[in-house]
């Protein structure tokens, strides 16, 4: 009894530790965000004082500088659109593959699966040189280019899934007049609800903080909130930390509201995918 107490206490003090660790970071830009610009280099694991505390000034200097709120509308309609769209298809070609068995079929599955290994640099150039022969550089085209990328991961964890269903239920929808599409949207796409869940949760953090793929491809005309960050730089190397604190503190706000909403079903849709399939 007491060796099972001491090993949970020494895993409680081990995830503490960790726990700690990652939030450090965040609880640190937190801090900061309320500092002058000039106060952070300095002293930046202290807590503001009558000194150094500004209050909301970085956030509204910061908001102004970068044009904020345009580059969040920017970020949050592209991550939707991105993420509704990786969800409906992978989850649909994840259910083709998996109940379809041919040669063709496998040869897709295993496509996807080499997909997730393939660098991202090792593709972006010649990805940016056909992105813009095919005019998909803009804020629709990088949606497209999302779901490709987005599209490995996704059908991986989808199929694993989609193998946990019994072949019976579709079978029976389809005795009863179901042709494959209503088969699919009525009963295999709300069964698959906590594996989506979990594909949209880790697709949103990517394409949310993702900063190299659409600097590659909308650049400067459409910003999306890392970018817009970048901006905070000035000449000659020169930062407003302060602003670019407050700026950070907002772009984390909402992903984080959002993974609190959801986590939930990480742990089950992942855990479903990976044992049942």
């Amino acid at each position: 009894m007491q060796q099972t107490r001491a090993k949970d206490y020494s895993i409680f003090t081990i995830l503490l530790v960790l726990a700690i660790a990652f939030l450090s970071p965040i609880f640190i830009v937190l801090m900061n965000s309320f500092k002058g610009k000039f106060y952070i280099s300095d002293t930046p694991f202290l807590f503001p004082n009558g000194t150094t505390f500004v209050g909301l000034k970085n956030y509204t200097s910061g908001i102004a500088k970068i044009d904020f709120f345009s580059a969040f509308g920017m970020s949050l309609f592209i991550t939707v659109c991105s993420v509704a769209v990786i969800v409906l298809f992978t989850s649909m070609t994840a259910w083709y593959i998996t109940r379809v068995k041919s040669k063709f079929t496998n040869l897709m599955y295993y496509a996807f699966v080499f997909s997730m290994i393939v660098p991202f640099q090792m593709v972006m150039f010649t990805m940016t040189k056909t992105a813009n022969v095919l005019h998909l550089d803009n804020p629709i085209g990088i949606i497209l280019i999302y779901l490709g990328f987005g599209s490995g991961l996704s059908v991986f964890m989808f199929s694993g899934f989609v193998k946990s269903i019994p072949l019976e239920v579709e079978e029976a929808v389809m005795i009863d007049g179901c042709n494959p599409p209503q088969a699919f949207f009525k009963v295999v796409l709300p069964i698959l609800k906590p594996i989506a869940v979990t594909v949209a949760i880790l697709n949103v953090m990517w394409v949310w903080n993702d900063f190299l793929l659409p600097d590659l491809l909308i650049g400067t005309e459409y910003k999306t909130i890392p970018i817009a960050i970048q901006y905070l730089k000035g000449g000659y190397g020169s930062i407003d930390m302060g602003a670019m604190m407050a700026m950070l503190v907002l772009a984390i706000v909402p992903i984080i509201i959002f993974y609190l909403t959801c986590q939930k079903y990480i742990i089950e849709g992942v855990v479903a995918g990976a044992v049942k399939g």
